[in-house]
């Protein structure tokens, strides 16, 4: 579905962004400056030679000028030795490749420091940003702005926007020398340029908006790979490869199609922009040769006339190609400050870090999600400190989403009751406090392309191998572990692969028992592993975390048999609440599904 993105204001975003780069693009705009002066220098040498110390003409030069010449023993003295001008045509381009040289250096300095500007802020501003915002962005397409995105801005702002400044100065001079030498050439000169600039602009929005579909094209494009590489084994579970071929080939084609439509339109613009700059150049060389003809101009300074045109067309020329990246990059900065201007997780200002062991209460507390039916209805009840409280209930009746908000991965609206921790909302709790109280299994277990140790000590790189043996003996994770060849350093690939379901779910449950929070969450966590284990850790977790308040949501009545308190969910309200003795004879749902749990443990003894 396409997302309304918000308005950006792409020159503070680029200001924003350029802190710590902003002096390296001043160095390499100062270096351009003697770049393009040394260019202009040259021509005048070439036109002194030919008209003054070759021609005999009378010079017309500034007192600064004919004070150096005259030091260097006037034009009839250079005339007859001309080596010196060659020489000093020799210096000029010394001058200009040592400045091109430190304009290369300080540019790419200066573009690859804006990246990482970039790169570092988006990460940071990501990893910040609500679970709800990730559920409504493809992975594929956040990649694909903080990389393709990332490089059209700097190409762009290292690339055109210095070339921007250097041809500001370019014609500046350039008009100067020209007007200098024949005003009236000159005119001639520039009447065409309206006419080309007036063009390219036509041009921009047309440019912009097949870029825009381009660059969307390639998010969607992005996203579609990066979720078939990482479900491959479904896909081919399913023997749905030639599918997913031809799903990609026809999204592949449309982006395809999509830039052969932009480069028609690219190549139009760039034929008639020739076209017209050729123009230009014809009515210098035409006009200029009458000019001279008639006496209007020496020859030197047809000559330099020529040069400086060459210069003046130059970037008029390249006026096509930075309307095309000024289109481009104004696609790519709007992509990118879609996520900028993405509101983070923030704390009240008045949260502070009080003491999470005390009584967790769910007071009427009611949510949706955006766009969705209500969820939860009035879930009410208190889990006393240190207790163990289970939930049980069917597939989308909200068991998940309310550990989702207790964590605060879901913010709970202000009208849709609260929830509270020891008596304080856990909105007036720091975010981080919060978490870093809590641990959770989520229901699908993540885990990252590392070592098995690096994954169970990603809570604390300060970890012991010692402490890590003891969370995974909690979780009978450690006999399997050590049957590995490799043991903890065994690298378990992308999300955990070359682990079993099983493997998976123990491996983030030991992960979490790591932290030694006073709160733990065990959302289904268990369901991929036996019966056996299945009380084994139960059994561990009673030994590990007596004092802590576990909460365990699962489908299979003897994970909840030992639970305190169990609450049975039945499409987002609360059905039944009490012990297991209680609602095993309440006759209701937890009666039925217990009763046919037993039964099927009956059939497979038989």
């Amino acid at each position: 579905m396409q997302k309304q993105e918000p308005a950006v204001n792409k020159l503070s975003l680029i200001w924003r962004f350029l802190n710590g780069s902003k002096r390296y693009f001043v160095l390499s705009f100062l270096v351009g400056a003697l770049m393009i002066f040394a260019d202009m220098i040259s021509p005048q040498i070439i036109r002194a030679a030919v008209d003054n110390a070759i021609g005999g003409n009378e010079p017309t030069f500034g007192p600064a000028v004919m004070k150096l010449v005259d030091a260097l023993g006037g034009f009839a003295y250079l005339g007859q030795h001309l080596w010196i001008m060659a020489l000093a045509i020799l210096a000029v381009s010394l001058v200009k490749v040592v400045s091109q040289y430190g304009f290369l250096i300080f540019n790419t300095r200066a573009g690859e420091t804006l990246v990482k500007t970039m790169r570092d802020t988006l990460y940071t501003h990501i990893e910040r940003l609500p679970f709800s915002w990730h559920m409504k962005n493809h992975t594929g397409d956040i990649i694909q702005r903080c990389t393709s995105d990332i490089d059209t801005t700097r190409n762009f702002v290292a690339g055109q926007m210095t070339q921007l400044f250097r041809i500001i100065i370019l014609l500046a001079l350039s008009v100067t020398f020209m007007i200098s030498m024949n005003a009236w050439l000159c005119l001639i000169a520039l009447a065409p340029m309206p006419v080309i600039i007036w063009y390219s602009f036509q041009f921009h929005q047309k440019i912009g908006a097949g870029f825009k579909e381009c660059d969307e094209a390639e998010g969607r494009l992005s996203a579609m790979a990066q979720e078939n590489l990482t479900g491959v084994r479904v896909v081919r579970a399913f023997g749905r490869e030639r599918y997913e071929r031809d799903r990609f080939e026809n999204h592949n084609a449309n982006y395809t199609n999509l830039w052969v439509r932009l480069g028609k339109v690219m190549a139009r613009f760039w034929s008639v922009a020739d076209i017209l700059s050729g123009l230009q150049v014809m009515l210098v060389v035409v006009f200029g040769v009458l000019f001279c003809l008639k006496g209007n101009m020496t020859s030197g300074e047809y000559i330099a006339f020529l040069s400086y045109n060459g210069m003046l067309v130059w970037p008029i020329r390249m006026l096509g190609r930075m309307i095309a990246d000024m289109s481009k990059a104004g696609v790519a900065i709007d992509r990118i400050g879609y996520i900028i201007n993405s509101e983070v997780e923030k704390d009240r200002e008045t949260a502070g870090t009080p003491d999470v062991t005390g009584d967790i209460c769910f007071e009427h507390v009611n949510f949706a999600y955006d766009g969705c039916p209500q969820m939860l209805h009035d879930i009410h009840f208190t889990m006393k400190s240190g207790t163990t409280l289970g939930i049980l209930g069917g597939t989308g009746s909200g068991k998940s989403t309310m550990m989702l908000l207790l964590d605060r991965l879901y913010d709970l609206p202000e009208d849709s009751g609260r929830i509270t921790i020891g008596g304080v909302d856990i909105r007036d709790i720091k975010l981080e406090h919060l978490r870093k109280n809590i641990g959770i299994v989520l229901q699908e277990p993540f885990l990252f392309s590392r070592t098995l140790r690096e994954n169970l000590s990603i809570t604390d790189a300060d970890l012991t191998l010692t402490d890590i043996r003891e969370a995974a003996r909690a979780a009978c994770l450690d006999e399997t572990i050590e049957g590995f060849t490799k043991g903890y350093e065994t690298f378990v690939g992308e999300r955990g692969v070359t682990l079993s379901g099983g493997q998976k779910q123990r491996a983030a449950i030991a992960r979490t028992l790591t932290q030694q929070t006073p709160i733990m969450i065990f959302d289904d966590s268990l369901s991929a592993v036996d019966a056996e284990t299945d009380a084994k850790i139960r059994t561990a977790l009673e030994k590990r975390f007596g004092s802590a308040s576990i909460i365990l949501i699962s489908h299979r009545i003897t994970t909840l048999s030992k639970c305190d308190q169990i609450i049975v969910l039945d499409r987002g309200r609360i059905a039944e609440m009490g012990t297991p003795d209680e609602l095993r004879v309440s006759g209701g749902l937890y009666q039925r599904i217990y009763e046919i749990q037993s039964l099927s443990s009956e059939e497979v003894e038989g």
